[in-house]
């Protein structure tokens, strides 16, 4: 099995929101997206996708996005991004793709996932600004991703999984450019540390913001953006 990873994939099917407004590489996207992917992710294959999905304001107006994912092939995690206001609970959304008989795609929140020796943590995170609110955002965010890493090492423990690969998907990124020219210390990369998790992906930054990319190794994280117009619209193998 491998893990490839792709995120920020904006569809519309059932929302007036054609995203060629930002660029003509959005032109005809779905469509490329789709060759790319099924070109290269097998049925045993799995790809996360961490957040900004859909357009969809409401969890019922999905329906024709996920029909989207679910009939391309491999196994696929969701998790949150800060345009997905169609997001609700865990449950809510599990029942709603069990009753569209969309099989193969699960939901990243305050949970893990393991596929053979590979564990999926995550969390959204939040834009970094020195507001009171930004802060507070911060705090939750690094309880959930903490909540997820402790599920993942019930999840290894119980299953008597001992030699693995963790994999941390975040939808905005875990630190800034800024932030490492000042030696200021990002909470989320503190965390990866902690628990020697080797790889994280994000995603949120598109067009001109890709010039605020942070890839490569950082405190012994590979940190690597996977928004889907940085990507070409294709997935990246992990």
């Amino acid at each position: 099995m491998s893990i490839y990873a792709i995120g920020d994939l904006h569809l519309s099917f059932s929302e007036n929101k054609p995203m060629d407004i930002f660029g003509n590489s959005w032109k005809n996207y779905e469509e490329k997206m789709k060759q790319n992917w099924i070109k290269k992710v097998k049925e045993d294959d799995l790809v996360i996708l961490p957040g900004d999905f859909s357009w969809a304001m409401k969890l019922e107006d999905t329906k024709k996005d996920f029909e989207y994912l679910n009939n391309l092939p491999g196994k696929k995690i969701l998790s949150k991004g800060n345009h997905d206001y169609w997001w609700k609970t865990i449950k809510s959304m599990k029942q709603f793709v069990e009753e569209c008989n969309f099989t193969n795609i699960e939901f990243l929140s305050n949970n893990a996932f393991i596929y053979e020796n590979n564990i999926i943590v995550g969390t959204r995170g939040w834009a970094f600004t020195e507001s009171e609110n930004s802060q507070k955002m911060h705090n939750r965010e690094t309880v959930r991703l903490e909540n997820s890493i402790q599920c993942a090492l019930e999840l290894a423990k119980d299953k008597n999984i001992e030699d693995y690969r963790i994999i941390c998907a975040m939808h905005y990124p875990p630190t800034t450019k800024q932030m490492l020219e000042k030696n200021i210390q990002s909470k989320y990369i503190n965390i990866m540390k902690k628990y020697n998790i080797q790889t994280c992906i994000y995603g949120h930054l598109h067009g001109k913001s890709h010039n605020e990319a942070i890839e490569g190794i950082i405190d012994n994280v590979n940190l690597r953006l996977v928004s889907s117009d940085y990507l070409k619209f294709d997935p990246i193998l992990l």
